[in-house]
């Protein structure tokens, strides 16, 4: 069922909280078995970090493929009820019998009147970072979140919008869905079982001194090369330095960039070596006479992906570097400098590229988002950690995974879910 924004108490058999792939895994098993499932996620759309992917390891097919079949089930499912722009605020009461309070926050475009035309933006003279391709480019005030952006509908950044003061997108509307005075408001969602599926977001490189992210141009980290290499990226796909524009021929990965570091994040993020590995292959594919260097303390691609690691290797010109890389400068040309110590040679390496891509870990967003839930007990590092009946993680809310590993285990909490739910 389409997003709307409803009023009063509603019931439902199960919530879900987050939309993205272990969220909508959870919220299909449960639905299809018979529930009725409410999604609440915070963004103005569902799909998660896997709409920002261009292509999932280790069969580099597009994650677009899998989240429209997602959507269609969706959209003809009538046990689903989804919101977007929305947060838990309190939870009580007990399995069996939750009381959810959650905030909608205005969206400033009315659901079921807007058309995706696009003729606001054409006229908003407000531009933003445009977080979807991770500040690489810009949209306008009011914006399209992607192009198979679910729901299919436009949303305004109230951070930068000038509202009544402009206004010129209520003006350009033939269809009357935008209104500058919506305000946010709380709903209460009656549930018998809550999934927690809240997903992660990128460690900030920033915090990384000694690797130049955000004083050298052309430091990247793996999520924005994700988005380099999407047709519907920043650069439709062509992958370039951001300095010049110019395609690189030398590009460094540094592997476990605050990964595995107590002054970072402690733990192995589990998938950035097979996420550079596969980037390693957008940058050969795309050009030819490009060479890869990848700098890692030890590769790890376990079970099955042992061959994709097999596969990626053979390449002569994607080369790896068993050591942990000390610092990244910039060169009197404008190229970068990898210094590193090879550890299998003991030698001390100074590697000129033109690019760097780190390979940033996974944080949980209930690190700094804390939910209102008693039960909800999290790890050292944010993660969940507990056994509660009734509340049940799944996804990267519980460790860091791959996406075939969340979407197993929001079907595991989708199964627990139905066991305190009465049909």
């Amino acid at each position: 069922m389409r997003d709307s924004i409803p009023s009063g108490s509603l019931n439902g058999n199960i919530l879900v909280i987050g939309g993205g792939i272990a969220g909508l895994s959870a919220a299909l098993e449960a639905s299809e078995a018979g529930y009725d499932v409410f999604v609440v996620e915070k963004k103005p759309y569902l799909g998660g970090r896997v709409a920002q992917l261009y292509r999932y390891f280790p069969k580099l097919c597009p994650p677009y493929c899998g989240l429209e079949i997602l959507f269609r089930r969706i959209r003809t499912n009538p046990k689903i009820r989804y919101l977007t722009m929305a947060e838990v605020v309190d939870v009580s009461g007990e399995p069996g019998a939750f009381d959810v309070d959650i905030r909608l926050n205005p969206r400033y475009v009315d659901l079921e009147k807007c058309t995706a035309c696009g003729e606001c933006a054409k006229v908003c003279p407000v531009e933003r970072d445009n977080d979807f391709n991770y500040g690489m480019d810009k949209t306008k005030a009011i914006y399209l979140p992607h192009d198979l952006a679910f729901p299919m509908k436009y949303v305004i950044d109230d951070s930068v919008c000038k509202k009544l003061e402009c206004a010129k997108c209520v003006e350009a509307c033939d269809y009357d869905a935008i209104n500058l005075n919506m305000e946010a408001k709380t709903i209460r969602i009656k549930a018998e079982s809550i999934v927690v599926a809240t997903g992660w977001k990128p460690y900030d490189a920033a915090k990384l001194d000694n690797l130049g992210f955000g004083v050298y141009e052309n430091v990247i980290t793996n999520v924005m090369m994700e988005r380099l290499a999407a047709f519907n990226g920043p650069t439709k796909g062509k992958i370039v330095r951001p300095s010049d524009g110019k395609e690189p021929k030398t590009v460094a990965f540094v592997q476990c960039a605050g990964s595995r570091d107590e002054n970072h994040l402690p733990y192995c993020s589990a998938i950035c070596c097979l996420a550079s590995m596969k980037q390693a292959t957008y940058l050969r594919e795309q050009i030819p006479d490009s060479k890869a260097y990848i700098f890692y303390i030890d590769i790890r691609a376990p079970g099955r992906l042992e061959d994709f690691y097999t596969k990626v290797s053979q390449d002569e010109n994607i080369v790896f570097v068993k050591g942990k890389v000390a610092k990244v400068e910039e060169a009197e040309n404008g190229n970068l400098v990898v210094i590193a110590e090879n550890t299998l040679t003991g030698e001390k390496t100074r590697t000129e590229v033109e690019m760097v891509v780190l390979a940033t870990g996974m944080q949980p967003e209930l690190f700094e988002v804390k939910l209102p839930i008693e039960e909800l007990k999290l790890d050292d590092y944010g993660f969940a950690n507990f056994e509660s009946p009734g509340i049940y993680a799944a996804g990267v809310a519980m460790g860091p995974a791959d996406v075939a590993s969340v979407v197993e285990q929001g079907t595991a909490a989708a199964l627990k879910g139905i066991q305190i739910a009465k049909r």
